[in-house]
């Protein structure tokens, strides 16, 4: 009988530390080869998208996400793990929750790989799901003294600290000016729905770590080329991802292109890194496919006792 997992129950049961250590061997095991993950595929309908992503751990398990682009107030993801050897499906994800943690756990894999070791500050501009999970995975890699967070709403920007505080046990505060909560951090998260940039590469201070995890593309991005010119290190999940946005990832294109690293070769010291504290280190997330399904299996294995 396949296990079936809500959103309270992913949200129980996969602390910061299992999702970024998950995360950390996926993205290796994707540059060693032994996770197969092509880019995500989709299927235009009427009205929307419907968007798949797959993976196949190999010898153990393969799987997909689903999900779509109408907007519904009610939609929701599906991660589904099936076994290898005999096809059978072992585990069911149906919501949010999972997808949210696995982008969560990229960007705290990032952060421990690429921020200074004394990293201890955190702006963040956003104040959604994903920008929580961001916070949420980087507080489990740095001991965070400090975050300072701006969105549009003044009213969400105060909650999302208020939350950071007394669930993170981290000191936060709203800002009203995105450059007021990016100058002088350490690490810096850029988690929007913005199509248009909401931040200035003159506000990033020389030694700090940039995680991007909204709109990165040309024509639609939170980002300008400003801050890919000023970075010293770009870096990327999945090259072949990056490469295969529509419209083009912007730091997949000349003059960029060529400088784009892998996490995930990196992490497995095939990749050189961060070299100097005063480097500037931007992150670009694509959301590696086979993660989720590789995030429910570890779910599966944690849950394995009360299940």
């Amino acid at each position: 009988m396949a296990l079936l997992y809500a959103d309270h129950e992913v949200a129980a049961a996969l602390d910061a530390a299992t999702t970024v250590d998950a995360m950390r061997a996926a993205l290796v095991a994707a540059y060693e080869g032994r996770l197969v993950a092509p880019p995500r595929a989709a299927a235009p309908l009427a009205g929307g998208r419907m968007v798949l992503t797959a993976g196949h751990l190999v010898g153990s398990w393969y799987g997909y996400r689903s999900y779509d682009t109408f907007g519904h107030p009610r939609g929701e993801q599906l991660v589904v793990l099936h076994d290898a050897d005999t096809g059978a499906v072992r585990a069911v994800a149906v919501g949010e929750e999972l997808g949210s943690r696995r982008t969560g756990g990229l960007g705290g894999v990032a952060v421990d790989a690429l921020a200074r070791p004394d990293a201890a500050t955190l702006g963040v501009l956003g104040s959604g799901r994903q920008a929580w999970t961001q916070v949420w995975a980087t507080a489990a890699v740095r001991p965070l003294r400090e975050v300072v967070v701006h969105s549009r709403s003044a009213a969400r920007r105060d909650t999302f600290a208020a939350r950071v505080r007394a669930e993170l046990g981290v000191p936060a505060r709203a800002v009203a000016d995105p450059g007021a909560a990016v100058t002088g951090r350490d690490v810096v998260v850029l988690a929007t729905t913005s199509p248009t940039p909401v931040l200035r590469a003159a506000d990033v201070s020389p030694g700090t770590h940039v995680n991007t995890v909204g709109f990165k593309q040309v024509n639609r991005s939170e980002f300008g080329t400003d801050l890919l010119d000023a970075a010293d290190l770009l870096v990327t999940d999945s090259p072949a991802q990056a490469a295969d946005y529509q419209p083009p990832m912007l730091a997949a294109l000349p003059p960029y292109t060529g400088r784009l690293r892998d996490l995930g070769g990196i992490l497995a010291g095939a990749v050189p890194g961060r070299s100097a504290a005063d480097q500037v280190s931007v992150f670009c997330c694509t959301g590696l496919a086979g993660t989720e399904v590789f995030l429910l299996e570890a779910l599966t294995r944690a849950t394995a006792v009360t299940r």
